[in-house]
């Protein structure tokens, strides 16, 4: 449900800003290429692997143009031949607390001592376990509607760890009980950001979706998926960060945890992006924008390498080795 609302709101914006366009929305690739455009929604959502072989196999044979993914599931370095044409305007990158209805009007902080909280990230655990240690955390699966059952028909949880953007998207914000700020919990690579995903040759391709581009989403998610390749980190490492753009200066806080939090490195860097747009292709960590200025891209993806440098030689390899070897082995 989340994948298809998704979907419907990039090809919405596109037919706003593309009148003429003809548009057609699927839930898989199976069907005759007769539109200029094809949409495929991504329906199974929770796990980082999502570029599947048969979506990678749909684009390659034109059988679709365009997918629509959420950012944070695509991973930092995509396979030849295709690239990410737009990134649209971030919804709120933030992770919310949602409570169980017999917790309403509490936060993290004033939860019960040992009280549950469900989430399936390894990011916001590592983070929520130093922040609160008197709770307890455990996994919880499946997409937004599993976990909101599970949290209100079982008394297993008192409050589920969520992306708050996902619960706004689906018109759930009523159910948003706290928004968990840096200092609480940093967010995830690309949290909160819609990619639209095409054929890196199709320039008409990546001419007419440059429309979607939010600036300052763009360069500062370039920052981040640089950060995140150079530490060579992803979904089974907890890797976090917050992005700021302030008076044409970029500002990157990123950290990198133990599974239990105990151990962290975390630091800031900034650079400047205030420059004029020019017309330019170049794949920037999996990213293809134009008519956004390349040295502003260039300086947001230096900035990601520059931190992620400045944090492995502090020791955050060693942090990422052992948190991704712990991880494999449970």
């Amino acid at each position: 449900q989340l994948a298809r609302i998704q979907t419907d709101s990039v090809a919405e914006k596109l037919k706003e800003l593309h009148p003429d366009i003809v548009l057609e929305i699927g839930k898989n690739h199976h069907f005759e290429p007769l539109f200029l455009f094809l949409f495929v929604c991504l329906i199974q959502i929770g796990e980082k692997s999502l570029f599947t072989k048969e979506l990678e196999t749909a684009l390659e044979k034109n059988i679709v143009d365009v997918v629509v993914h959420s950012l944070k599931d695509l991973p930092t370095t995509l396979p030849p031949g295709f690239t990410i044409a737009a990134v649209l305007k971030r919804e709120n990158p933030h992770d919310a607390v949602v409570l169980h209805p017999k917790h309403v009007g509490k936060t993290l902080e004033t939860l019960p001592e040992k009280s549950v909280i469900g989430t399936s990230s390894l990011r916001r655990a590592a983070q929520l376990k130093r922040r609160f240690p008197h709770l307890v955390f455990k996994d919880i699966r499946g997409n937004l509607n599993t976990r909101l059952k599970k949290l209100d028909e079982k008394e297993d949880f008192a409050a589920i760890i969520l992306a708050a953007a996902g619960l706004k998207r689906m018109g759930w914000e009523n159910r948003i009980s706290q928004i968990l700020e840096p200092e609480d919990c940093m967010y995830a690579v690309g949290q909160g950001a819609l990619a639209v995903e095409v054929r890196a040759k199709d320039r008409d391709i990546l001419e007419m979706l440059s429309v979607l581009n939010d600036t300052d989403t763009v360069l500062r998610c370039i920052a981040e998926r640089a950060f995140l390749r150079h530490l060579e980190g992803g979904c089974s490492v907890p890797v976090a960060v917050h992005t700021e753009v302030i008076d044409s200066q970029l500002y990157l806080t990123g950290a990198v945890y133990s599974l239990d939090g105990s151990d962290f490195l975390k630091d800031t860097m900034q650079t400047s992006i205030g420059q004029e747009e020019v017309d330019e292709q170049v794949q920037r960590v999996g990213v293809t924008v134009i008519k956004i200025c390349g040295g502003s891209q260039d300086n947001a993806e230096r900035l990601g390498v520059d931190l992620a440098n400045l944090l492995l030689s502090k020791g955050a390899k060693e942090i990422l080795t052992v948190a991704r070897q712990l991880n494999d082995a449970r």
